[in-house]
C-alpha cells in the first residue's frame, strides 16, 4: 500500500455548465472526485486528500490535506461555477499544499481536472513539468469536455515532462453515456500504480466492469483482510436482526390469533348467558299470561253459570278457607246462624198474620176501621187460605179500591209481613191519623 498525500485540483469555470456529461459536467466530475478521495483513504488509513479549485475569482484552497473523508466530501457543496480555468497557478499551488504536508513521509501527488481549454502553450507546461519532477511531485491529468486548440497535446507535453516511471497517468475522457466516474474506476488513476490498489477500489472497479469475482462481497481478502472481515461481520449482524424481527413478529401474530379466539369464546359464552336468560324471562311471562288466562276464563265461567251453582262454589271456596283459618270458620258458623234465625222468624210472622184475635186486635187500634165489616173479615179469611204471597198482593191490589179505611186496613195486611215495612207503615199512619 502506497503512502501518499494527494491534492485534486477541480475546473469549475464556466465550460463546465455544459449538459454534454450526464447530468453536467461539474456534477459528473464531483461524483468522480468523491470517488477518488473515497479510494485514497481507504487504501490507507494514513493517507491525506486535499481539494482545491482552479476558476473564479482565483485558485482557492477548499481543504488542506487531510485524512477526514467526511471533511472533504463537504467541501464539494456549494460550490459556485465560473470564470475561466487557470491550470499553471492551480498546480503551483497544489505543490506548495503538499509541500507543507505533516507527514514527510507521503509521497506526493497531484490530480488535475481539465474540462476547459488550456490557454498556456506547450513550454509553460513542460517548464511546470520539469519543476514537479524535480520536486518528486507526480501528476495525473483527466482530460474531458472541450478538444479545441490542442488542449490534448498540451497535456500530453505536461505529462511528459513531470513523469518518472510511469508514476504520472493521462486518461482522455470522451462525451457519451458513460458517466466520468464509471471510466476513471478502471484506470491507474483510481487503481494505483499497478500494485492493484485498494480493496475498495478493486471492488468498485470490478462493480463497473461487471466482472463476478469468486469472493464474498466482491472483495479479495487477501489484498484487504480487514475490509472483508468488516463486510462479513456487517452480514452477520444484518441476518440475525432480519430473522430476530420475523421471529417477533411471528410471535405477535400467534398472539393476535390467540386473543381473537378468547375473545370470540367470551362473545359466545356471553350470548349464550344472555339467551339463557331471555328464555327464563319468556317462561316467566308465559306462566304469568297461562295464569292470567285462567283466572280469566274462571271468572266468565262463574258469570255464565247459574246462581246454585255459584252459590256451591263460594261455598265450596268458603269451605276450603275455613280450613286454613279458625276465626274465619267461626265467623262464617255466626253468619250462617244469623240466617237461620232469620229463616226462621218467616214463618213465626206468618202465624201471627194466621191469628185472627191477633190481627182483630190490631185492627180495632186502627183509627176508622171496624174489624166486625164483613169485607174485612172476607179478606183476613181469604189471605189465611191463600199461600202465594204473589197471589195475595193481587187481591189486596183489588181491593184498593174500596173506602179509604178499608184500603188502610187493607195495606197494613199486606205490609205487616215485612217487620221493617210495618214500622214505616205506622211511622207514615201515626202521621195522617194524628
Amino acid at each position: 500500500m502506497v503512502l501518499e498525500a494527494t491534492m485534486i485540483c477541480i475546473d469549475n469555470s464556466e465550460w463546465m455548465r455544459n449538459g454534454d456529461y450526464s447530468p453536467t459536467r461539474f456534477q459528473a466530475q464531483a461524483d468522480a472526485v468523491n470517488l477518488i478521495c473515497g479510494a485514497k483513504t481507504q487504501s490507507n488509513p494514513e493517507n491525506t486528500v486535499g481539494v482545491l479549485t482552479m476558476a473564479g475569482k482565483g485558485v482557492r484552497v477548499l481543504v488542506t490535506p487531510t485524512s477526514d473523508l467526511g471533511k472533504i466530501l463537504a467541501c464539494m457543496h456549494g460550490l459556485e461555477v465560473g470564470g475561466e480555468m487557470n491550470l499553471a497557478a492551480g498546480i503551483q499551488v497544489a505543490q506548495l499544499a503538499l509541500k507543507h504536508r505533516q507527514n514527510k513521509k507521503q509521497q506526493q501527488r497531484i490530480i488535475v481536472f481539465a474540462g476547459s481549454p488550456v490557454k498556456y502553450d506547450k513550454k509553460t507546461l513542460e517548464m511546470i513539468g520539469r519543476k514537479l519532477k524535480k520536486n518528486s511531485v507526480a501528476l495525473d491529468i483527466v482530460d474531458f469536455g472541450e478538444d479545441d486548440d490542442g488542449k490534448p497535446e498540451k497535456l500530453e507535453a505536461l505529462l511528459g515532462a513531470v513523469n518518472n516511471n510511469d508514476s504520472s497517468h493521462i486518461v482522455h475522457v470522451p462525451s457519451g453515456p458513460n458517466a466520468l466516474s464509471d471510466v476513471l474506476i478502471s484506470t491507474p488513476i483510481f487503481t494505483g500504480d499497478g500494485e492493484g490498489g485498494s480493496g475498495f477500489a478493486a471492488a468498485a472497479a470490478a462493480a463497473a466492469a461487471g466482472g463476478v469475482s469468486g469472493f464474498d462481497f466482491g472483495v479479495d481478502p487477501n489484498l484487504d483482510p480487514e475490509l472483508a472481515l468488516a463486510l462479513r461481520v456487517s452480514m452477520e449482524e444484518e441476518r440475525a436482526r432480519q430473522e430476530a424481527a420475523a421471529k417477533k413478529a411471528a410471535e405477535e401474530a400467534s398472539r393476535q390469533e390467540k386473543g381473537g379466539e378468547q375473545q370470540s369464546s367470551s362473545q359466545d359464552a356471553t350470548m349464550t348467558e344472555h339467551t339463557n336468560v331471555a328464555a327464563s324471562d319468556a317462561d316467566k311471562k308465559s306462566d304469568l299470561m297461562d295464569d292470567e288466562n285462567a283466572l280469566l276464563q274462571q271468572a266468565l265461567a262463574m258469570s255464565m253459570d247459574d246462581p246454585a251453582t255459584s252459590l256451591a262454589m263460594r261455598d265450596t271456596d268458603m269451605s276450603e278457607a275455613t280450613a286454613d283459618d279458625q276465626d274465619l270458620a267461626l265467623a262464617l258458623q255466626l253468619s250462617v246462624q244469623d240466617n237461620g234465625k232469620d229463616s226462621t222468624s218467616q214463618p213465626d210472622m206468618s202465624k201471627l198474620l194466621t191469628d185472627q184475635s191477633f190481627m182483630s186486635s190490631i185492627l180495632a187500634s186502627l183509627p176508622g176501621v171496624d174489624p166486625n165489616d164483613p169485607s174485612v173479615k172476607d179478606l183476613l179469611a181469604s189471605m189465611q187460605n191463600e199461600s202465594d204471597p204473589s197471589r195475595r198482593r193481587t187481591r189486596i191490589s183489588h181491593q184498593m179500591r174500596k173506602t179509604s179505611e178499608e184500603a188502610d186496613a187493607l195495606e197494613f195486611v199486606f205490609i205487616v209481613q215485612d217487620e221493617e215495612a210495618f214500622m214505616l207503615w205506622t211511622i207514615a199512619h201515626k202521621g195522617a191519623y194524628g
